[in-house]
């Protein structure tokens, strides 16, 4: 299959954060676990996320996480992980690009190879994402 680009859209369904270190002083670190509803060219109902996030100012940072995707691709059905990577600037807006995992695709999404990313602006209730990928 040759690669394809697909849009989409996915809200947070949830998000738990805990500092890891004080929050007196900067940089901090912190702990975030997110739930996420994906809808468009990839449709999940609810993924896993993990996230560690550097705190470098009270409004900037970077974060790396890892995110479990249970659900269909452009209508192929399994599961995949993606390797986040992210900062977030002073204006509430978060940079992240994705990649998913070599090897973790299972059902018709195995051999699953990918990049993509989004942006998302302060107050915004769904973030559109876009994912370049390959099967095979």
């Amino acid at each position: 299959m040759p690669t394809a680009t697909t849009t989409g859209h996915f809200t947070f369904a949830d998000w738990k954060e805990s500092a890891v270190t004080g929050e007196d002083g900067l940089p901090r670190l912190a702990h975030a676990t997110v739930t996420n509803a994906f809808s468009g060219g990839i449709e999940a109902e609810a993924t896993t996320c993990d996230y560690a996030i550097a705190y470098l100012t009270g409004t900037t940072g970077t974060f790396a996480g890892m995110e479990l995707v249970a659900g269909r691709v452009d209508g192929h059905f399994g599961t995949f992980v993606l390797e986040e990577r992210g900062r977030f600037e002073p204006d509430g807006t978060v940079h992240c690009s994705f990649e998913v995992v070599e090897g973790s695709g299972t059902g018709e999404l195995t051999g699953l190879r990918g990049t993509g990313g989004f942006v998302y602006r302060h107050g915004e209730t769904k973030v559109a994402y876009t994912f370049e990928y390959h099967l095979g």
